[in-house]
């Protein structure tokens, strides 16, 4: 179980550096990389109690990763 979680939060710190290194998103490198984080936490915490994933925890961390790099920016973006 901690390696697990250890690699998800990895994968996710990679994703977030990346999305950002490749202009996906424009947040910053340490708002990216948190967003990303949080959301492997969630996806992996849901997996554990529910059951409910993509196959490996290597393929739940990167979608749920980008996921929350897609929800959380366009929530929080002011309507005009």
């Amino acid at each position: 179980m901690f390696p697990t979680i250890m690699g998800t939060v990895v994968i996710a710190g990679i994703v977030g550096y990346i999305s950002e290194k490749s202009g996906f998103t424009r947040n910053g490198f340490l708002p990216s990389i948190i967003i990303c984080v949080g959301g492997a936490f969630l996806f992996y915490f849901v997996r554990l109690m529910f059951g409910i994933g993509f196959g490996s925890p290597g393929v739940n961390a990167i979608v749920s990763s980008i996921g929350a790099l897609v929800i959380v920016p366009f929530h929080w973006r002011g309507r005009r």
